[in-house]
C-alpha cells in the first residue's frame, strides 16, 4: 500500500503537471484523481478543500521561482543589477509556465491560513520572495548619489513588482508584443540594450529605482 505522504505527494505532482500544460482553469479535485489513479474521494484526505489543494501546487511553483532567482543572483553585484536580473528570471519564468505564474497569484483563490500539522501557510512561500526585493530596493536606495523617490522601500518594490507582473500579463496576452513589435517578455533573457523589451525593462527600473546615473 502506497504510504500517506506519498500519495500526497503525487496528488500534488500530478497537479502540477495539470496546471504546466492546461492552466489552472484545469485543476479539479476529480481529474487530479483520475489522472493519479486514486478514488475521487481520496484527494480529501489530504486537501479538505479545493483551494486547499491549489495552495499546495502553488507552492511548488514559489519553490522553483526561488530557486531560479537563487541560481540567478550575483551577490557581488550592485543591487540594481541584481533587481534587473530578477526581473529578467521573474518575466522568463512567466513566458515559461504561464500556468502555473497564473495560479501562485490568484491569493483569492488560495488559501494563506492551515492548520499547525499541515504544511507552512502560503505566505511563508510568498513573503520571503517580496521581502528580498524590497531589500534590493532599499540598498539601492541607500547606495544612491541623489535623493531616489520618496517612497518607503516597500511601495517602491510593491510598485516595481506591479509594473512587471503588469509586463508578464500583457506579453502573455499578445497586447505588448503588438505594442512592441516584439518577443514574449522573459523568451531571451540575455537579449542586449537594443531589443525593444529590454528598454522596456530599463524604463520600468528607471521609474522605480531613479535613472541609472543618478
Amino acid at each position: 500500500m502506497e504510504p500517506e505522504s506519498s500519495l500526497r505527494e503525487r496528488l500534488i505532482d500530478v497537479g502540477v503537471d495539470i496546471v504546466m500544460t492546461d492552466g489552472p482553469a484545469s485543476l479539479g479535485l476529480r481529474e487530479i484523481a483520475r489522472r493519479a489513479g486514486v478514488s475521487h474521494g481520496a484527494p480529501r484526505r489530504y486537501f479538505p478543500t479545493h483551494h486547499a489543494l491549489l495552495s499546495a501546487i502553488a507552492r511548488r511553483g514559489f519553490a522553483d521561482l526561488a530557486s531560479r532567482f537563487e541560481a540567478a543572483a550575483d551577490e557581488d553585484a550592485p543591487p540594481r543589477d541584481r533587481l534587473r536580473t530578477l526581473a529578467r528570471t521573474y518575466l522568463r519564468y512567466a513566458s515559461e509556465h504561464r500556468g502555473m505564474f497564473e495560479l501562485m497569484f490568484r491569493h483569492d483563490l488560495l488559501d494563506s491560513e492551515t492548520q499547525p500539522s499541515d504544511p507552512p501557510p502560503l505566505r511563508e512561500s510568498t513573503l520571503p520572495l517580496f521581502s528580498h526585493l524590497v531589500e534590493l530596493v532599499a540598498r539601492h536606495a541607500a547606495e544612491r548619489t541623489t535623493a531616489g523617490p520618496a517612497a518607503p522601500p516597500a511601495v517602491a518594490a510593491a510598485a516595481l513588482w506591479t509594473n512587471l507582473h503588469g509586463v508578464a500579463q500583457l506579453g502573455a496576452w499578445g497586447s505588448l508584443q503588438l505594442a512592441l513589435d516584439a518577443a514574449s517578455p522573459g523568451a531571451a533573457p540575455d537579449d542586449g540594450p537594443a531589443d525593444p523589451l529590454d528598454r522596456l525593462l530599463m524604463v520600468v527600473l528607471d521609474a522605480h529605482l531613479g535613472p541609472v546615473n543618478a
